[in-house]
């Protein structure tokens, strides 16, 4: 768990890297480890997340992440008077508080869930499975179509390989890789880390600039003492939102701000510096992981792109969400539960003591960070099935990400897809065979219907965009009246669309219960791709389809000096480079290569860089037993075990 505290805390502090790319880091460290060990380390980073945001919020005034967003308002303000420390104290403890609360409040709500979960059959399953997709309609950002085609891309990426019903292989085109589907790890990172760090590097600048901690440990410790009812209703109200998946993060600061601003009589000072504005969101985004974790552990719908891989971490260490969850591996529901409480004490005093150091990482400019991450993630994705296809296929799906931020597509939409692919078709071709159609007459299976028109109804009046703000869809976006700047996203349109195509044949070759999933996805999929394509080509100038980041407006002065594809050359000269002779030489020829030529170190920084890099992936092979891929040229030697 403590392991996990502090990979959270550095993750928090980056911007690059958010709550997702995380837990898809750690995920190669959990084979092998017993559920308990490996459910302690996932809960300690995912419960520290938030808390490690706030350092990036407060003092750069950047959000570390998307539940972090409004503790700027008054955290940055304060941090520019010489009261960051102050800052910082109150937010750890209101953190802290907020994730104990979070745990007390969902070991309440096992004992009510319990007589519900158990009624559950596969029918009741597969409906919240598709209640799980149902939150792509607030997670779909400013084009509604675009979110639905995200979600059906990732829906077809999670139908590669055997289908649960027959075991035949789809969409694996003879390639031996694809016939285990592709790991999570591997689209997580790729969809999601890689985008985040081409940004960073475009900017080509210090992620921040000296801003002194100051002092006022203690008087923050005081002033959430002084505010201790806010702290606790924004705390429930962070309760509250979490347990609504795919609302969460996105919003919950914002609700716990604005009810602070509400229920003060004097409410001038916010957004100048009110500590009361760092209280309220930081109680309510930590408080919002338990109840995030309440339809993720019992009911297997993820609440966030985050709680969609940690799903999937559960389902690689054998623990099935669900029923099973109250009755025989209650014991795990119960360590889940007080790992987040314990995570967030330990983790609020380890922020207190590493505040200065971690502090210290945000002035370091961001070109020297970028080869760390660029092998960090290579090793991640490298240890799902110890092969260089799993590099080929990150660069791949790295490609598909950044092209999805930069026309607006929703990335979590993908996600939430691809993790909820496999448990929806198992629970809707057991349902067909132990129930026929006659399961939508079942009362459990109306009631979640209920439920899932809903949230659709809902999702749609109040979704978000890509940085998670929520955005009204008839705004206009920057645009320009050309044909010819839409014609880069209408040729990825129609990428997207030969995929879906692609899916479409494939699965009429396949048996009733072997087609019946992909069939549908993709026809939904080419639905919505034509809708696009047509909006794209014929909408009115500032239609929602036509966002852009690389078109003029705000999202385009955010991005700098270097291009986008400059980013992807170097992660595909890594990939080449370790293809071609190895991954321990490959890093070493990338380091060295990057450092003299992107961030002109001189030989001595860029020996001193490399060195620490393949010193630490070689710990880590040791540690993990693991033998790194090959070569070609390796092929015609026999190299010692470290060059190997």
């Amino acid at each position: 768990m403590v392991l996990g505290i502090f990979v959270g805390l550095v993750i928090g502090v980056l911007p690059a890297l958010g709550g997702i790319a995380g837990l898809s880091l750690l995920i190669p460290f959990i084979y092998g480890m017993d559920q308990v060990s490996a459910l302690a380390m996932l809960i300690g980073l995912v419960a520290i997340m938030p808390t490690g945001d706030t350092f990036s919020s407060i003092l750069l005034g950047i959000p570390g992440g998307s539940s972090s967003q409004a503790t700027v308002l008054d955290g940055f303000p304060l941090a520019k008077k010489g009261e960051a420390a102050r800052a910082l104290s109150t937010a750890f403890f209101s953190s802290m508080f907020g994730g104990v609360f979070g745990a007390i409040v969902l070991t309440g709500f096992v004992f009510i869930a319990r007589p519900v979960i158990l009624a559950f059959g596969s029918a009741e399953l597969f409906m919240l499975a598709v209640l799980g997709l149902s939150m792509v309609a607030v997670l779909s950002g400013r084009s509604l179509v675009k979110g639905l085609a995200s979600c059906t891309l990732g829906l077809v990426i999670g139908t590669i390989g055997a289908a649960p019903a027959t075991g035949e292989f789809r969409l694996v085109f003879d390639v031996t890789y694809l016939y285990d589907g592709l790991p999570l790890v591997v689209v997580g990172m790729g969809v999601f880390a890689i985008p985040e760090i081409i940004d960073l590097m475009r900017a080509n600048s210090a992620i921040a600039g000296n801003m002194p901690l100051g002092k006022g440990w203690t008087q923050g410790i005081r002033d959430w003492a002084a505010n201790w009812f806010l702290s606790l209703r924004c705390a429930a109200v962070g309760c509250i939102v979490g347990v609504i998946p795919g609302l969460g993060g996105s919003v919950v600061d914002w609700i716990a701000y604005g009810h602070a601003v509400q229920t003060t009589k004097d409410s001038s000072n916010f957004g100048k510096g009110d500590i009361r504005g760092v209280i309220a969101p930081e109680s309510a985004n930590n408080a919002m992981t338990g109840g995030a974790m309440l339809p993720t552990v019992l009911f297997g719908i993820p609440g966030s792109g985050a709680m969609a891989v940690f799903l999937g971490c559960m389902v690689l260490i054998g623990i099935e969400p669900g029923p099973s969850m109250v009755t025989t591996d209650l014991h795990l529901t119960y360590t889940m539960i007080w790992s987040l409480a314990l995570a967030n004490i330990i983790g609020a005093g380890a922020c207190v003591m590493l505040a200065k150091p971690i502090a210290g990482l945000t002035k370091v400019p961001f070109q020297y960070m970028a080869p760390f991450m660029m092998v960090m993630i290579s090793f991640a994705a490298f240890q799902s099935t110890r092969s260089v296809q799993d590099l080929v296929a990150l660069l791949a799906l790295g490609v598909v990400g950044v092209l999805m931020k930069r026309f607006g597509w929703s990335r979590p939409a993908l996600l939430i897809g691809f993790v909820l692919a496999p448990q929806a078709e198992t629970f809707f071709y057991q349902t067909l065979q132990f129930n026929g159609w006659s399961f939508l007459a079942r009362p459990g299976v109306i009631i979640i219907g209920l439920l899932t028109l809903a949230s659709i109804y809902f999702g749609l009046r109040n979704r978000v965009d890509e940085h998670g703000e929520i955005v009204d869809p008839s705004d206009k976006v920057p645009d320009v009246p050309q044909f010819r700047a839409h014609l880069p996203q209408i040729a990825f349109a129609i990428l997207i669309l030969g995929i879906m195509g692609m899916a479409l044949m494939d699965s009429l070759q396949r048996d009733f219960l072997g087609q019946v999933f992909p069939l549908s996805v993709s026809i939904i999929g080419l639905v919505m791709l034509g809708i696009l394509i047509w909006q794209l080509g014929f909408a009115e100038t500032g239609h929602h389809s036509h966002f852009d980041t690389e078109l003029p407006g705000e999202e385009s002065s955010r991005i700098a000096v270097h291009g986008v594809w400059a980013g992807l050359v170097w992660i595909a000269a890594l990939v080449g480079l370790v293809a071609l002779v190895g991954f321990v030489l490959g890093v070493v020829i990338f380091f060295l290569a990057f450092m003299r030529m992107r961030v002109r170190a001189s030989w001595v920084q860029s020996l001193h860089l490399t060195a620490w890099a393949v010193g630490g992936c070689i710990l880590a092979a040791w540690a993990l037993s693991l033998n790194f891929p090959s070569g070609v040229l390796q092929d015609f030697a026999d190299f010692p075990w470290p060059l190997r």
